[in-house]
Protein backbone atom coordinates (compact mmCIF):
# COMPACT_ATOMS: atom_id res chain seq x y z
CA UNK A 1 0.00 0.00 0.00
CA UNK A 2 1.74 3.46 -0.78
CA UNK A 3 0.61 5.85 1.82
CA UNK A 4 0.11 9.84 0.45
CA UNK A 5 0.83 13.16 1.89
CA UNK A 6 -2.70 13.38 1.74
CA UNK A 7 -3.68 10.53 3.67
CA UNK A 8 -2.37 11.92 7.04
CA UNK A 9 -3.89 15.18 5.98
CA UNK A 10 -7.76 13.69 5.74
CA UNK A 11 -7.57 13.39 9.48
CA UNK A 12 -7.15 17.00 10.26
CA UNK A 13 -10.35 18.22 10.32
CA UNK A 14 -11.66 14.89 12.15
CA UNK A 15 -9.22 15.19 14.69
CA UNK A 16 -9.64 18.86 15.39
CA UNK A 17 -13.59 18.35 15.44
CA UNK A 18 -13.19 15.98 17.97
CA UNK A 19 -11.03 18.26 19.92
CA UNK A 20 -13.27 21.17 19.78
CA UNK A 21 -16.10 18.46 20.73
CA UNK A 22 -13.91 17.09 24.44
CA UNK A 23 -13.28 21.00 24.71
CA UNK A 24 -16.97 21.74 25.17
CA UNK A 25 -17.23 19.04 27.16
CA UNK A 26 -14.82 19.60 29.61
CA UNK A 27 -16.03 23.32 29.67
CA UNK A 28 -19.49 22.22 30.73
CA UNK A 29 -18.08 19.56 33.38
CA UNK A 30 -15.66 22.83 34.90
CA UNK A 31 -18.96 24.94 34.90
CA UNK A 32 -20.99 22.05 36.90
CA UNK A 33 -18.06 21.15 39.24
CA UNK A 34 -18.07 25.33 40.15
CA UNK A 35 -21.92 24.98 40.88
CA UNK A 36 -21.41 21.70 42.74
CA UNK A 37 -18.53 23.43 45.05
CA UNK A 38 -20.89 26.49 45.63
CA UNK A 39 -23.63 24.16 46.90
CA UNK A 40 -20.85 21.92 48.69
CA UNK A 41 -19.46 25.40 50.52
CA UNK A 42 -22.72 26.37 51.12
CA UNK A 43 -23.90 23.41 53.24
CA UNK A 44 -25.67 21.26 50.54
CA UNK A 45 -23.74 18.35 51.53
CA UNK A 46 -26.22 15.43 50.37
CA UNK A 47 -24.84 11.91 49.57
CA UNK A 48 -26.02 12.94 45.47
CA UNK A 49 -23.57 15.70 45.96
CA UNK A 50 -20.75 13.70 47.02
CA UNK A 51 -21.52 10.91 44.45
CA UNK A 52 -21.70 13.76 41.67
CA UNK A 53 -18.23 14.91 42.99
CA UNK A 54 -16.75 11.96 42.28
CA UNK A 55 -18.27 10.96 39.47
CA UNK A 56 -17.18 14.30 38.07
CA UNK A 57 -13.55 13.70 38.55
CA UNK A 58 -13.76 10.22 37.08
CA UNK A 59 -14.89 12.43 33.77
CA UNK A 60 -12.80 15.08 33.96
CA UNK A 61 -9.95 12.09 34.21
CA UNK A 62 -11.29 10.29 30.68
CA UNK A 63 -11.52 14.12 29.03
CA UNK A 64 -8.24 14.49 29.77
CA UNK A 65 -7.16 10.99 28.35
CA UNK A 66 -9.56 11.75 25.40
CA UNK A 67 -7.47 15.05 25.00
CA UNK A 68 -4.00 13.83 24.90
CA UNK A 69 -4.50 10.52 22.67
CA UNK A 70 -6.07 13.09 20.21
CA UNK A 71 -3.48 15.19 20.29
CA UNK A 72 -0.99 12.28 19.97
CA UNK A 73 -2.47 11.55 17.07
CA UNK A 74 -2.76 14.84 15.72
CA UNK A 75 0.94 15.24 16.44
CA UNK A 76 1.82 11.74 14.57
CA UNK A 77 -0.23 12.91 11.57
CA UNK A 78 2.03 15.94 11.72
CA UNK A 79 5.08 13.65 11.95
CA UNK A 80 3.98 11.36 9.13
CA UNK A 81 3.75 14.04 6.79
CA UNK A 82 7.05 14.89 7.19
CA UNK A 83 8.39 11.49 6.97
CA UNK A 84 6.27 10.85 3.81
CA UNK A 85 7.96 14.55 2.70
CA UNK A 86 11.42 12.97 3.35
CA UNK A 87 10.74 9.61 1.48
CA UNK A 88 10.71 7.56 4.94
CA UNK A 89 7.82 5.41 3.64
CA UNK A 90 8.36 2.77 6.50
CA UNK A 91 8.36 5.17 8.99
CA UNK A 92 5.42 7.40 7.74
CA UNK A 93 3.44 4.03 8.19
CA UNK A 94 4.22 3.33 11.26
CA UNK A 95 3.55 6.92 12.76
CA UNK A 96 0.64 6.95 10.67
CA UNK A 97 -0.67 3.73 12.13
CA UNK A 98 -0.05 5.19 15.67
CA UNK A 99 -2.00 8.24 14.63
CA UNK A 100 -4.74 5.87 14.09
CA UNK A 101 -4.01 3.83 17.51
CA UNK A 102 -3.83 6.94 18.89
CA UNK A 103 -6.83 8.57 17.61
CA UNK A 104 -9.25 4.74 18.28
CA UNK A 105 -8.33 5.09 22.05
CA UNK A 106 -9.62 8.39 21.95
CA UNK A 107 -12.64 7.43 21.21
CA UNK A 108 -12.54 4.74 23.52
CA UNK A 109 -12.32 7.14 26.22
CA UNK A 110 -15.30 9.11 24.86
CA UNK A 111 -17.08 6.51 25.21
CA UNK A 112 -16.05 5.52 28.38
CA UNK A 113 -16.93 9.00 29.99
CA UNK A 114 -20.75 8.99 27.70
CA UNK A 115 -21.08 5.70 30.02
CA UNK A 116 -19.98 7.74 33.29
CA UNK A 117 -22.18 10.39 32.19
CA UNK A 118 -25.08 8.89 31.78
CA UNK A 119 -25.01 7.25 35.21
CA UNK A 120 -24.37 10.37 36.81
CA UNK A 121 -27.40 11.67 35.23
CA UNK A 122 -28.78 8.54 37.03
CA UNK A 123 -27.49 9.71 40.07
CA UNK A 124 -29.72 13.15 39.25
CA UNK A 125 -32.56 11.54 38.90
CA UNK A 126 -32.86 8.96 41.74
CA UNK A 127 -32.88 12.17 43.84
CA UNK A 128 -35.51 14.00 42.31
CA UNK A 129 -37.35 10.87 41.30
CA UNK A 130 -36.76 9.24 44.93
CA UNK A 131 -36.16 5.81 42.57
CA UNK A 132 -35.38 2.73 44.45
CA UNK A 133 -34.89 0.77 40.71
CA UNK A 134 -31.67 0.23 39.51
CA UNK A 135 -31.51 2.74 36.40
CA UNK A 136 -33.22 3.59 33.55
CA UNK A 137 -31.80 0.29 31.56
CA UNK A 138 -33.87 -1.79 33.68
CA UNK A 139 -36.71 0.10 33.29
CA UNK A 140 -36.56 -0.54 29.77
CA UNK A 141 -35.12 -4.58 29.65
CA UNK A 142 -38.05 -5.58 32.20
CA UNK A 143 -41.71 -6.29 31.53
CA UNK A 144 -44.11 -3.98 31.59
CA UNK A 145 -46.30 -4.21 34.62
CA UNK A 146 -49.97 -5.91 34.13
CA UNK A 147 -52.54 -2.88 34.52
CA UNK A 148 -55.72 -3.77 36.55
CA UNK A 149 -59.12 -3.90 34.41
CA UNK A 150 -61.96 -1.81 36.36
Amino acid sequence: MELSINTPALLFPAITLLLLAYTNRFLALASLIRKLHDEYVSGKKSKVILHQIYNLRRRIRQIRLMQALAVLSFLCCVISMYAIYRDWMEVAGFIFGSSLLSLLASLLFSLAEIFISTHALELELSDMEELESSGIINEMISPPEKQKEP
